[in-house]
């Protein structure tokens, strides 16, 4: 009788462990871009707001209308009248519940007749105040001189203007105001999307690596090769036989991918706030910051002099000033290669530099070529 043979066989994990396994050795490599998906990451060419613009008249103003030497408004005024069968003198007009505006709205892709849109009006003219008027009907075009919607109604300013005698109080900015859904689309804006046979996202940001990996996800999630990187910021795709008059159906499936974005490394400086932000990886080299400060105080010390008894002076002002230089000692601070920005600047901050200080330290460092990384300023 033979004795039983050992099982070498290695056990086999639950699916939960090897998931697991994974998850650690994707955190664990050097080099994991995030992944964002790609709705986030470019747009449609093609899928876009059209914006619109329009010339309207508020009206019903408490005075605080445009004044009477705004010819244009007497004109407009004038016309509209004249329309409604009544017939004035422009330059005879004398009103101040009237103001003309600026209509603008966004006509978003892909809208209907009698879709509703948000208008923002603009005060044209020398009105003081767009509270409490109502907007007269105004066409709003588009690019092409079509009219694409028409606005009317009440408007809504968030403020007010109040006061007497030369005494007034102002809250927030009252000759721009809005009204929420105060236009309606009257006609369609011409783009057929499922009948396309190409498609091109534009990256927000170009980059190349950023481009290839886009392109790469597409063609293995359709399983097909349809999409190709023609440069750094555009991805064309040809749509499928599969999905030929479904390109909804693509779009919803490739917006919902999760591609890894390769960001360059940049720091982004505000110099008029002092404000400083530092993208990921930021790397530079071996250097030596030193940054002292010069402080200059000019005190003025007002004195009173008077004169000697039986002179006959009079009493003077007497102005001393008293000039103060002090230097602060300057810190030489040895920063190895290869640590982050972020290293550098929680160092220098232990040794008390202020955000403008650390905006000219940057500048240097970037001048000296030790910065591995774009300097935006902004």
């Amino acid at each position: 009788m033979q004795p039983p043979k050992a099982d070498n066989r290695i056990p086999r994990r639950p699916a939960w462990a090897a998931w697991l396994c994974a998850g650690a050795l994707a955190l664990l490599l050097p080099g994991t871009a995030s992944a964002v998906r790609l709705k986030d990451l470019a747009t449609v060419s093609g899928v876009r707001d059209n914006p619109l613009v329009g010339y309207g008249m508020v009206i019903g103003l408490a005075g605080s209308g445009d004044k009477t030497g705004t010819g244009f408004t007497n004109q407009s005024l004038a016309s509209m009248l004249n329309k409604l069968g009544v017939t004035l003198d422009p330059d005879a007009m004398k009103v101040k519940n009237v103001a003309s505006v600026m209509v603008t709205a966004a006509l978003p892709p892909f809208a209907r007749p009698g879709q509703e849109l948000d208008v923002t009006v603009s005060s044209l003219g020398d009105a003081t105040s767009l509270q409490g008027g109502t907007l007269l009907m105004t066409p709003l075009r588009a690019a092409n001189g079509q009219v694409y919607a028409v606005a009317q109604g009440p408007i809504s300013v968030g403020g007010f203007v109040g006061g007497s005698g030369g005494d007034t109080v102002t809250k927030n900015h009252v000759t721009v105001a809005r009204i929420s859904g105060g236009a309606v689309v009257e006609r369609k804006a011409a783009f057929a999307l499922n009948e396309q046979g190409r498609l091109s996202f534009l990256l927000n940001r170009p980059d190349f690596a950023t481009a290839l990996a886009v392109a790469r996800h597409i063609n293995v999630n359709v399983g097909e090769d349809v999409a190709l990187a023609t440069d750094g910021g555009v991805v064309e795709v040809a749509v499928p036989p599969a999905y030929q008059h479904r390109v909804v159906s693509l779009l919803a499936r490739l917006q919902s991918l999760d591609v890894p974005v390769d960001v360059p490394a940049r720091v982004v400086v505000n110099e008029r706030t002092g404000t400083v932000v530092v993208g990921e990886g930021v790397r530079i080299r071996e250097v030596a910051i030193a940054h002292g400060n010069l402080h200059i105080r000019v005190a003025t010390d007002t004195q009173v002099s008077q004169p000697g008894p039986l002179s006959r002076g009079t009493t003077a002002v007497v102005n001393q000033q008293d000039v103060t230089v002090e230097e602060e000692p300057g810190r030489l601070l040895v920063v190895p290669e290869g640590v982050s920005l972020g290293d550098v600047v929680n160092a220098l901050n232990a040794i008390g530099v202020t955000p403008r200080d650390l905006v000219a330290i940057l500048q240097s460092l970037k001048a000296a070529g030790a910065l591995m990384a774009d300097l935006e300023m902004i």
